[in-house]
């Protein structure tokens, strides 16, 4: 999901900033307002973000000549819900492409929409369907956090193609490529994210309890 700095069209890198710009925005007002109302939530918050940086910065080799990388997004969505995560994913792609070269500030707002939007709100939205279905919270969260991951690659594989669009089969064409690039190395990363991500809730479960008591009713909204 880094997209390397100057690798998209002007156009596309404007387009996909403007797109993330307001998503961004309501999360940041929804950041003020949680802390405002629930102060006691801001360790989990910030360890929400931690855990963002620390899994999308590691950078894996891909069997197909490319790299690939956790998101960590999903703990963030399913305790925060989507837009939160927007503002935790923006901050740790600002960081990671000023100090650690992956992605690009060309294309942190495409990035920013892979990443931080579309996989958390995918994340929040399976979280919710499969908590209110009767499914216990660690199916929950695991698949949340799974398909959130596999949800940013299929977006980034979109953003790719609509930029190079295959000459023959056209966009459709370029993402199944770009796709078969990234499905190799990410489908088992994404099972291992969200296998993490559930021991990380049941520890936050066990030694965070009253955080996340308070926080239960903030996790209802977007």
């Amino acid at each position: 999901m880094h997209i390397m700095e100057g690798y998209l069209p002007v156009s596309h890198a404007l387009g996909w900033a403007a797109l993330s710009l307001p998503f961004v925005a309501y999360g940041a007002r929804k950041i003020i307002r949680t802390l405002e109302e629930k102060p006691e939530t801001k360790m989990l918050l910030a360890a929400s973000g931690a855990y963002v940086f620390v899994l999308s910065a590691l950078k894996i080799p891909s069997v197909t000549g490319s790299c690939s990388h956790p998101t960590g997004t999903g703990l963030a969505a399913t305790l925060f819900g989507p837009s939160v995560t927007a503002v935790l994913g923006t901050i740790v792609l600002l960081f990671q492409a000023l100090l650690l070269a992956h992605g690009g500030l060309t294309t942190l707002g495409a990035n920013v929409f892979s990443m931080a939007i579309a996989g958390p709100f995918i994340a929040y939205g399976l979280y919710r369907g499969l908590t209110r279905a009767g499914a216990s919270m660690a199916v929950a969260v695991f698949f949340a956090a799974a398909l959130g991951d596999l949800a940013t690659y299929c977006v980034t594989a979109l953003q790719l193609a609509l930029a190079f669009p295959d000459p023959v089969s056209g966009v459709f064409g370029a993402a199944v490529k770009f796709l078969a690039v990234f499905a190799p190395t990410q489908a088992p990363l994404a099972i291992s994210e969200g296998l993490l991500t559930v021991v990380v809730m049941n520890l936050l479960s066990r030694y965070s309890a009253d955080e996340l008591k308070a926080l239960a009713p903030a996790t209802g909204k977007a």
